[in-house]
Protein backbone atom coordinates (compact mmCIF):
# COMPACT_ATOMS: atom_id res chain seq x y z
CA UNK A 1 0.00 0.00 0.00
CA UNK A 2 1.48 3.01 -0.98
CA UNK A 3 2.59 5.43 2.20
CA UNK A 4 0.54 8.26 1.90
CA UNK A 5 2.01 11.30 4.37
CA UNK A 6 0.49 14.56 4.28
CA UNK A 7 1.79 18.38 5.38
CA UNK A 8 -1.35 19.54 5.78
CA UNK A 9 -2.10 20.87 9.28
CA UNK A 10 -5.00 19.09 11.55
CA UNK A 11 -8.28 21.10 11.79
CA UNK A 12 -7.65 20.78 15.59
CA UNK A 13 -4.97 22.99 15.01
CA UNK A 14 -5.77 25.76 13.51
CA UNK A 15 -6.93 27.90 16.33
CA UNK A 16 -3.58 26.88 17.79
CA UNK A 17 -1.57 28.02 14.58
CA UNK A 18 -3.57 31.20 14.36
CA UNK A 19 -2.29 32.19 17.97
CA UNK A 20 0.99 31.30 17.56
CA UNK A 21 1.28 33.19 14.49
CA UNK A 22 4.44 35.81 14.93
CA UNK A 23 5.33 37.23 12.05
CA UNK A 24 3.56 39.33 9.68
CA UNK A 25 3.66 40.83 5.89
CA UNK A 26 5.83 43.69 5.42
CA UNK A 27 3.81 45.26 3.01
CA UNK A 28 0.85 45.33 5.34
CA UNK A 29 0.40 49.13 6.93
CA UNK A 30 0.70 47.98 10.49
CA UNK A 31 3.19 45.98 12.26
CA UNK A 32 2.62 42.80 14.59
CA UNK A 33 2.13 43.86 18.13
CA UNK A 34 3.19 40.59 19.34
CA UNK A 35 6.79 39.07 20.58
CA UNK A 36 9.13 38.31 17.99
CA UNK A 37 9.98 35.40 16.37
CA UNK A 38 12.86 35.19 18.80
CA UNK A 39 14.86 37.86 21.52
CA UNK A 40 18.16 39.79 20.98
CA UNK A 41 19.99 37.17 23.26
CA UNK A 42 18.98 34.32 21.53
CA UNK A 43 20.78 35.54 18.22
CA UNK A 44 23.81 33.27 17.68
CA UNK A 45 27.41 34.16 17.48
CA UNK A 46 29.79 33.35 14.17
CA UNK A 47 32.97 34.84 14.69
CA UNK A 48 32.75 38.62 14.80
CA UNK A 49 29.21 38.49 13.39
CA UNK A 50 25.52 38.21 14.95
CA UNK A 51 23.12 36.14 13.11
CA UNK A 52 19.99 34.90 13.33
CA UNK A 53 19.37 31.22 14.83
CA UNK A 54 18.23 30.34 11.21
CA UNK A 55 18.71 31.62 7.71
CA UNK A 56 17.83 31.36 4.21
CA UNK A 57 19.30 29.56 1.63
CA UNK A 58 19.28 30.89 -1.95
CA UNK A 59 21.07 28.04 -4.53
CA UNK A 60 17.29 28.12 -6.42
CA UNK A 61 17.44 31.82 -7.11
CA UNK A 62 18.25 31.22 -10.61
CA UNK A 63 18.77 27.40 -10.88
CA UNK A 64 16.25 26.84 -13.42
CA UNK A 65 17.53 22.97 -14.03
CA UNK A 66 16.93 21.49 -10.31
CA UNK A 67 14.39 24.57 -9.17
CA UNK A 68 12.97 25.69 -11.95
CA UNK A 69 13.71 28.92 -11.80
CA UNK A 70 11.99 31.52 -14.18
CA UNK A 71 12.71 35.65 -14.01
CA UNK A 72 9.04 36.53 -13.67
CA UNK A 73 9.66 34.83 -9.62
CA UNK A 74 11.77 38.02 -8.87
CA UNK A 75 8.95 39.54 -7.23
CA UNK A 76 8.08 36.76 -4.94
CA UNK A 77 11.55 36.25 -4.21
CA UNK A 78 11.94 40.00 -3.11
CA UNK A 79 8.73 39.03 -0.75
CA UNK A 80 10.35 36.50 0.20
CA UNK A 81 13.65 38.99 1.31
CA UNK A 82 11.72 41.20 3.18
CA UNK A 83 9.64 39.02 5.15
CA UNK A 84 12.62 36.96 6.14
CA UNK A 85 14.65 40.64 7.17
CA UNK A 86 11.34 42.03 8.59
CA UNK A 87 10.79 38.80 10.86
CA UNK A 88 14.08 38.92 12.24
CA UNK A 89 16.50 36.81 9.97
CA UNK A 90 19.79 38.05 8.81
CA UNK A 91 21.93 35.53 7.46
CA UNK A 92 21.66 34.26 3.89
CA UNK A 93 23.57 31.97 1.71
CA UNK A 94 24.30 31.88 -1.66
CA UNK A 95 27.51 30.95 -4.06
CA UNK A 96 29.56 32.58 -6.61
CA UNK A 97 28.36 29.33 -8.85
CA UNK A 98 24.30 29.60 -7.96
CA UNK A 99 22.01 30.10 -11.30
CA UNK A 100 22.40 27.91 -14.11
CA UNK A 101 23.99 28.53 -17.89
CA UNK A 102 23.31 32.46 -18.42
CA UNK A 103 22.11 33.10 -14.94
CA UNK A 104 25.22 32.32 -13.53
CA UNK A 105 25.66 34.23 -10.36
CA UNK A 106 22.28 35.82 -10.43
CA UNK A 107 21.48 34.78 -7.01
CA UNK A 108 23.91 36.82 -5.72
CA UNK A 109 22.84 39.21 -7.84
CA UNK A 110 19.24 38.89 -6.73
CA UNK A 111 20.29 39.10 -3.18
CA UNK A 112 22.45 42.40 -3.62
CA UNK A 113 19.11 44.01 -5.38
CA UNK A 114 16.86 43.05 -2.74
CA UNK A 115 19.07 44.64 0.01
CA UNK A 116 19.52 47.89 -2.20
CA UNK A 117 15.26 48.53 -2.54
CA UNK A 118 15.27 47.04 1.17
CA UNK A 119 12.01 49.80 2.55
CA UNK A 120 12.95 49.04 5.87
CA UNK A 121 15.10 50.88 8.74
CA UNK A 122 18.56 51.35 7.59
CA UNK A 123 19.63 49.19 11.23
CA UNK A 124 17.93 46.51 9.80
CA UNK A 125 19.95 46.81 6.46
CA UNK A 126 23.21 46.73 7.75
CA UNK A 127 22.92 44.30 10.28
CA UNK A 128 22.16 41.45 7.15
CA UNK A 129 24.80 38.99 6.78
CA UNK A 130 25.54 37.28 2.92
CA UNK A 131 27.42 34.07 3.16
CA UNK A 132 28.51 33.41 -0.39
CA UNK A 133 30.87 30.58 -1.31
CA UNK A 134 33.46 30.36 -3.97
CA UNK A 135 33.70 27.92 -5.95
CA UNK A 136 37.00 25.49 -6.53
CA UNK A 137 36.83 25.36 -10.30
CA UNK A 138 40.04 23.49 -11.68
CA UNK A 139 40.96 26.89 -13.55
CA UNK A 140 41.11 28.70 -10.39
CA UNK A 141 44.71 27.51 -9.18
CA UNK A 142 46.35 30.64 -7.50
CA UNK A 143 45.48 32.96 -4.33
CA UNK A 144 44.71 35.64 -6.42
CA UNK A 145 41.74 34.03 -8.60
CA UNK A 146 39.93 33.47 -5.28
CA UNK A 147 40.55 37.03 -4.24
CA UNK A 148 39.17 37.97 -7.61
CA UNK A 149 36.25 35.41 -7.34
CA UNK A 150 35.10 37.42 -4.07
CA UNK A 151 35.56 40.52 -5.47
CA UNK A 152 33.51 39.59 -8.81
CA UNK A 153 31.04 38.43 -6.20
CA UNK A 154 30.89 41.83 -4.22
CA UNK A 155 30.36 43.38 -7.66
CA UNK A 156 27.65 41.50 -8.51
CA UNK A 157 25.88 42.02 -5.15
CA UNK A 158 27.37 45.88 -4.66
CA UNK A 159 28.35 45.36 -0.86
CA UNK A 160 31.24 46.62 0.13
CA UNK A 161 31.77 43.58 1.98
CA UNK A 162 31.09 40.43 2.08
CA UNK A 163 30.14 38.92 5.49
CA UNK A 164 31.39 35.64 5.24
CA UNK A 165 33.54 34.31 2.25
CA UNK A 166 33.51 30.28 2.50
CA UNK A 167 35.05 27.49 0.12
CA UNK A 168 32.12 26.06 -1.50
CA UNK A 169 33.82 22.41 -1.81
CA UNK A 170 37.60 21.44 -1.16
CA UNK A 171 40.11 19.61 -3.83
CA UNK A 172 41.16 16.89 -1.25
CA UNK A 173 39.46 14.58 -3.30
CA UNK A 174 40.70 14.62 -6.88
CA UNK A 175 43.09 17.74 -6.77
CA UNK A 176 45.30 18.08 -3.65
CA UNK A 177 47.60 20.32 -5.21
CA UNK A 178 44.84 23.16 -5.60
CA UNK A 179 44.09 23.09 -1.87
CA UNK A 180 46.10 25.21 -0.83
CA UNK A 181 45.56 28.09 -3.42
CA UNK A 182 41.98 27.56 -1.90
CA UNK A 183 43.33 28.41 1.48
CA UNK A 184 45.62 30.75 0.73
CA UNK A 185 42.71 32.37 -1.10
CA UNK A 186 40.69 32.90 2.47
CA UNK A 187 43.92 34.35 3.74
CA UNK A 188 43.97 36.21 1.31
CA UNK A 189 40.10 38.09 1.00
CA UNK A 190 40.53 38.01 4.60
CA UNK A 191 43.57 40.28 5.25
CA UNK A 192 42.47 42.59 2.44
CA UNK A 193 38.81 43.26 4.10
CA UNK A 194 36.91 42.38 1.35
CA UNK A 195 35.57 39.67 4.25
CA UNK A 196 34.62 40.19 7.49
CA UNK A 197 35.04 36.50 7.76
CA UNK A 198 35.78 33.14 6.21
CA UNK A 199 34.33 29.42 6.25
CA UNK A 200 33.91 26.78 4.71
CA UNK A 201 31.12 24.29 3.01
CA UNK A 202 31.38 20.36 2.65
CA UNK A 203 34.50 19.41 4.28
CA UNK A 204 34.74 16.34 6.59
CA UNK A 205 36.80 15.96 10.16
CA UNK A 206 39.86 15.38 8.68
CA UNK A 207 39.90 18.55 6.63
CA UNK A 208 38.48 20.66 8.64
CA UNK A 209 40.83 20.30 11.47
CA UNK A 210 43.80 20.76 9.10
CA UNK A 211 42.52 24.07 7.48
CA UNK A 212 41.44 25.41 10.70
CA UNK A 213 44.79 24.99 12.25
CA UNK A 214 46.31 26.40 8.72
CA UNK A 215 44.42 29.17 9.12
CA UNK A 216 44.85 29.89 12.64
CA UNK A 217 48.66 29.81 12.20
CA UNK A 218 47.97 32.46 9.74
CA UNK A 219 45.79 34.90 12.25
CA UNK A 220 42.80 34.05 10.35
CA UNK A 221 40.22 32.55 12.62
CA UNK A 222 37.49 30.27 11.04
CA UNK A 223 33.99 30.84 11.87
CA UNK A 224 31.87 28.55 9.93
CA UNK A 225 31.62 25.29 8.58
CA UNK A 226 28.53 24.18 6.15
CA UNK A 227 27.51 20.53 6.18
CA UNK A 228 24.83 18.31 5.05
CA UNK A 229 22.79 17.85 7.97
CA UNK A 230 19.56 16.14 8.70
CA UNK A 231 17.64 14.29 10.00
CA UNK A 232 18.36 12.32 6.51
CA UNK A 233 21.83 12.76 7.12
CA UNK A 234 22.91 12.46 10.39
CA UNK A 235 25.67 10.08 10.00
CA UNK A 236 29.01 9.45 12.11
CA UNK A 237 30.52 12.40 9.86
CA UNK A 238 28.43 14.88 10.61
CA UNK A 239 28.22 14.50 14.59
CA UNK A 240 32.22 14.14 14.26
CA UNK A 241 32.15 17.47 12.48
CA UNK A 242 29.51 18.98 14.85
CA UNK A 243 31.73 17.93 17.95
CA UNK A 244 35.16 19.84 16.21
CA UNK A 245 33.09 22.75 15.43
CA UNK A 246 31.80 22.44 19.15
CA UNK A 247 35.55 22.04 20.53
CA UNK A 248 37.20 24.77 17.70
CA UNK A 249 34.31 27.48 18.08
CA UNK A 250 33.21 27.06 14.66
CA UNK A 251 29.68 27.87 13.89
CA UNK A 252 28.13 24.71 12.55
CA UNK A 253 25.40 25.76 9.63
CA UNK A 254 23.27 23.12 8.50
CA UNK A 255 22.33 23.08 4.75
CA UNK A 256 19.23 20.98 3.49
CA UNK A 257 17.52 20.72 6.36
CA UNK A 258 14.55 19.17 4.63
CA UNK A 259 16.57 16.64 2.39
CA UNK A 260 15.68 18.78 -0.96
CA UNK A 261 12.06 18.43 -0.16
CA UNK A 262 11.68 14.72 1.20
CA UNK A 263 11.02 15.93 4.81
CA UNK A 264 8.21 18.17 3.96
CA UNK A 265 5.73 15.23 3.95
CA UNK A 266 4.49 16.74 0.52
CA UNK A 267 5.82 14.19 -1.86
CA UNK A 268 5.12 10.19 -1.67
CA UNK A 269 6.14 7.40 -3.36
CA UNK A 270 3.28 7.84 -5.77
CA UNK A 271 3.51 11.64 -5.70
CA UNK A 272 6.93 12.73 -6.68
CA UNK A 273 8.51 16.27 -7.63
CA UNK A 274 9.56 17.04 -11.28
CA UNK A 275 13.33 16.46 -12.64
CA UNK A 276 16.23 14.94 -11.36
CA UNK A 277 14.70 15.55 -7.70
CA UNK A 278 11.92 12.99 -8.71
CA UNK A 279 14.53 10.32 -9.81
CA UNK A 280 16.31 10.56 -6.14
CA UNK A 281 12.76 11.24 -4.01
CA UNK A 282 11.85 7.63 -5.57
CA UNK A 283 14.82 5.57 -4.49
CA UNK A 284 14.97 7.11 -0.95
CA UNK A 285 11.22 8.00 0.04
CA UNK A 286 9.94 4.24 0.29
CA UNK A 287 12.59 4.20 2.85
CA UNK A 288 11.56 7.11 5.25
CA UNK A 289 8.18 5.75 6.40
CA UNK A 290 9.15 5.64 9.72
CA UNK A 291 10.51 9.19 10.03
CA UNK A 292 7.88 11.04 8.47
CA UNK A 293 5.16 9.53 10.95
CA UNK A 294 6.90 10.30 13.96
CA UNK A 295 7.65 13.90 12.02
CA UNK A 296 3.80 14.24 11.49
CA UNK A 297 2.58 12.62 14.74
CA UNK A 298 4.99 15.48 16.75
CA UNK A 299 3.90 18.09 14.33
CA UNK A 300 -0.09 17.58 15.04
CA UNK A 301 0.85 17.14 18.53
CA UNK A 302 2.95 20.62 18.68
CA UNK A 303 0.48 22.08 16.16
CA UNK A 304 3.35 22.36 13.62
CA UNK A 305 3.81 21.34 10.16
CA UNK A 306 6.40 18.77 9.58
CA UNK A 307 8.96 21.24 7.89
CA UNK A 308 8.67 23.43 10.80
CA UNK A 309 9.97 20.39 13.06
CA UNK A 310 12.12 19.14 11.05
CA UNK A 311 13.84 22.67 10.81
CA UNK A 312 13.40 22.68 14.36
CA UNK A 313 15.54 19.71 15.07
CA UNK A 314 18.48 20.91 13.30
CA UNK A 315 18.33 24.29 15.55
CA UNK A 316 17.94 21.81 18.73
CA UNK A 317 21.04 19.99 17.74
CA UNK A 318 22.83 23.54 18.37
CA UNK A 319 23.25 24.34 14.29
CA UNK A 320 22.05 26.75 11.86
CA UNK A 321 19.69 25.68 9.45
CA UNK A 322 19.33 27.27 6.01
CA UNK A 323 16.30 25.74 4.61
CA UNK A 324 15.58 27.11 1.16
CA UNK A 325 12.92 29.20 0.01
CA UNK A 326 11.18 29.95 -3.19
CA UNK A 327 7.99 31.01 -2.31
CA UNK A 328 6.26 33.85 0.13
CA UNK A 329 4.21 30.78 1.67
CA UNK A 330 7.52 28.50 2.28
CA UNK A 331 9.21 31.12 3.90
CA UNK A 332 5.98 31.92 6.46
CA UNK A 333 6.05 28.28 7.13
CA UNK A 334 9.93 28.20 7.65
CA UNK A 335 9.89 30.91 9.84
CA UNK A 336 7.19 29.02 12.40
CA UNK A 337 10.26 26.46 13.27
CA UNK A 338 11.44 29.62 15.25
CA UNK A 339 10.07 30.90 18.93
CA UNK A 340 9.77 26.78 19.97
CA UNK A 341 11.88 24.23 20.67
CA UNK A 342 11.52 20.23 20.59
CA UNK A 343 11.72 18.52 24.16
CA UNK A 344 14.00 16.04 24.98
CA UNK A 345 11.67 13.33 24.14
CA UNK A 346 10.90 14.33 21.12
CA UNK A 347 14.42 14.76 20.38
CA UNK A 348 15.08 11.18 21.09
CA UNK A 349 12.06 9.93 19.41
CA UNK A 350 12.87 11.75 16.09
CA UNK A 351 16.05 10.23 16.41
CA UNK A 352 15.14 6.63 16.84
CA UNK A 353 12.68 6.87 13.98
CA UNK A 354 15.63 8.24 11.52
CA UNK A 355 17.86 5.21 12.65
CA UNK A 356 14.88 3.05 11.71
CA UNK A 357 14.00 4.55 8.58
CA UNK A 358 16.66 2.31 6.29
CA UNK A 359 17.19 4.72 3.58
CA UNK A 360 19.36 8.10 3.71
CA UNK A 361 20.35 10.94 1.89
CA UNK A 362 23.08 10.72 -0.70
CA UNK A 363 25.82 12.83 0.23
CA UNK A 364 27.48 15.42 -1.44
CA UNK A 365 30.04 14.31 -3.97
CA UNK A 366 32.68 16.36 -3.04
CA UNK A 367 32.00 16.46 0.80
CA UNK A 368 35.47 15.15 2.24
CA UNK A 369 37.18 12.87 5.12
Amino acid sequence: MAMTLSNSVPSACIVCLSASNQFYLPSSPFKSLKPPLFWPWQKVKMGPLTVSPMGFGTWAWGNQLLWGYQPSMDSQLQQVFNLAVENGLNLFDTADSYGTGRLNGQSEKLLGKFIREFQGEKRIRDEIVIATKFAAYPWRLTSGQFVQACRASRDRMQIEQVGIGQLHWSTANYAPPQELALWNGLVAMYEKGLVKAVGVSNYGPKQLVKIHDYLKARGVPLCSAQVQFSLLSMGEDQMEIKDICDSLDIRLISYSPLGLGMLTGKYTPSRLPQGPRGLLFKQILPGLKPLLVSLREIAEKRCKTIPQVAINWCICKGTIPIPGVKTVKQAEENLGALGWRLSSNELLQLDYAAQESPRRMIQNIFQTK
